[in-house]
């Protein structure tokens, strides 16, 4: 193709490169310049025009855009007609877009005047969705060029559409005591939702203990009801592949093909196949409607594409699907549509519970707890403070030694006084008088001790945020390069182990037991490691002064 300022005795047949306005007239960028614009254009006094003119061999751009589309059309993709240079390709049915990327690049890098782009690889599709774009981007390509590119789409496969399957499905949802029944609904609902959006029917749902061998009885009841698609959503994680599900699967008579993946969420999810049924152990996070790794497998298998080990482990590039607090660098959108649409979660209720019945032996005389800062402040005033301010309510105060100076140092704040009668037998007995009380409405329990007051109201906010039983994150604990600190949320499913708890401990000692339901939140200052038991400790601390307690009054 031969571009540039084109004299206007050669300019009649080229292609006017940038628009001119006349007097009477106006000549679009594109247009093929005829006898009348030729002569429309010196009776204006333009000496010249930049222009394309055709070079030998050279092919006009909506006929080598149609050229490229027709070579790469396969079934259920159609295409738009040329304009431009442009033809969009498009789906016919729902499915799975499933892409050739080597052969895309190998097409995109033949020559400059070719492009092809696409929707990201796997791309879930609705009918009359854009898959792609072809656009060439001068006004002609060389013909040599278009006759490669055209071959490498007819001998290949750049894009392909795989429709999904109606298929059935079964669930076995397995039960531990303690589990509440509206969050096994809810699981049950969730996925069934899932099902249904890819053409799929859920059986009915089987229940069993979480053991391996009332599982795999449940498994092969859905088999001989006809379940074309074998899933267990554990009452715990799964956290080896010889784990309760895993071991089901086998025990059922079936293999595992891969346990885990490089996505987020997702990562505890287990492959497997029970006599060809592709058979999965659902990670926790799919007890969500939010898009996780579990949906990525779930739309291959339904779009019939085997899902295998390499396929698993192929996943991490754009893996990491959904922000939580744990991660710095916010994102404000989700990069793929989740599987049903839900209305937006109403924020979790959480309960604020301020350990305050010590009787701070280790600074005799002095209670802790009233010693004030700079600004005349007690300690125990400054705790509850970030705790109000981080907006998590009610506000519960625990009370046992010198309980009438703690409640008045805290005078005109809205906080809710529980006593512990029994403060004497250590943390344990003022955790339990402060569960006790408690409300029903409470789904979650910020427990704070009285004696950390550099706690910011952010940090709690960030740990409320990152809260989310249903995803897994059950436990929020926060952390300072790497060290576990205070506070920690608890979900109310703990509740009833905490309140069995005796002694001079907290509940720490479950965070060791309930690992897969723990996530950890990476804070910016040591303020979550700070406690403050030891007149040495308030001294190098600039914020109080060692031995000033607050007066009555």
């Amino acid at each position: 193709m031969i571009f540039g300022p084109t004299p206007l005795d050669e300019a009649e047949g080229a292609i006017l490169a940038h628009t001119i306005r006349l007097k009477e007239r106006v000549l679009k960028k594109g247009t093929v310049l005829d006898a009348d614009a030729v002569a429309a254009l010196r009776a204006a006094g333009q000496p010249q025009v930049v222009a394309a003119r055709m070079a030998p061999g050279d092919v006009p751009e909506d006929e080598a855009a149609s050229r490229i589309a027709d070579a790469a059309l396969r079934p259920l993709i159609a295409r738009s007609k040329a304009a431009t240079g442009r033809v969009n390709l498009l789906a016919e049915s729902a499915g799975l877009l499933v892409l050739d990327a080597a052969l895309i690049e190998r097409l995109n890098t033949l020559d400059e005047s070719i492009t092809l782009a696409t929707l990201p690889n796997y791309s879930q599709v609705s009918p009359k969705e854009m898959l792609a774009t072809i656009k060439i981007i001068p006004f002609a390509v060389p013909g040599p060029a278009l006759s490669v590119a055209e071959a490498l789409l007819r001998g290949g496969q750049a894009l392909s559409l795989h429709p999904y399957r109606a298929m059935k499905v079964g669930l076995v949802m397995t039960e531990l005591p303690g589990v509440k029944e509206s969050a096994m609904e809810g699981a049950v609902e969730v996925t069934r939702a899932r099902v249904e959006a890819l053409m799929g029917t859920l059986l009915p749902v089987e229940r069993a203990r979480h053991e391996a061998g009332p599982t795999a009885d449940a498994l092969a009841r859905l088999k001989r009801q006809g379940a074309e698609m074998l899933l267990i959503a554990g009452a715990s994680a799964t956290v080896d592949r010889r784990d309760v599900g895993p071991a089901a699967i086998v025990k059922a008579g079936g293999r595992i093909e891969h346990f885990g993946m490089p996505v987020d969420p997702g990562n505890l999810i287990c492959l497997g196949e029970l006599d060809g049924i592709p058979a999965m152990v659902l990670p926790g996070c799919a007890r969500s409607p939010k898009l996780n790794g579990f949906d990525w497998v779930l739309q291959r298998l339904f779009a019939g594409i085997p899902v295998r080990a390499r396929d698993i482990m192929a996943m991490g590039v754009g893996g990491l699907l959904k922000e939580i607090e744990t991660r710095p660098l916010p994102r404000e959108k989700a990069p793929a549509t989740p599987p049903p649409t839900r209305a937006p979660r109403r924020p979790r209720q959480v309960a604020g519970l301020v350990l305050a019945a010590g009787r701070s032996r280790r600074m005799a005389p002095l209670n802790k707890l009233l010693v004030a800062d700079t600004q005349g402040v007690a300690m125990i005033a400054r705790v509850v403070d970030s705790v109000l301010e981080s907006g998590v309510r009610p506000v519960l105060v625990v009370t046992g030694h010198e309980r009438e100076r703690v409640q008045e140092a805290l005078f005109g704040r809205p906080v809710i006084f529980a006593h512990a009668e029994d403060y004497a037998e250590g943390l344990s007995a003022s955790l339990r008088a402060g569960l006790a009380a408690l409300p029903e409405s409470a789904e979650g329990v910020l427990v704070a001790l009285g004696d950390m007051p550099l706690v910011t109201p952010s940090v709690i906010q960030r740990l409320v945020s990152a809260f989310d039983p249903e995803e897994g994150r059950a436990i929020v604990q926060p952390t300072f390069r790497g060290k576990q600190g205070n506070p920690v949320l608890w979900a109310r499913e703990f509740v009833p182990a905490m309140m069995e708890i005796t002694g001079d401990v907290g509940a720490r000692q479950l965070v060791g037991r309930h690992a897969d339901r723990l996530v950890e939140v990476e804070v910016a200052d040591d303020g979550v490691l700070r406690d403050f038991d030891t007149t040495e400790a308030l001294r190098a601390s600039p914020g109080f002064q060692a031995g000033r307690v607050k007066e009555k009054g």
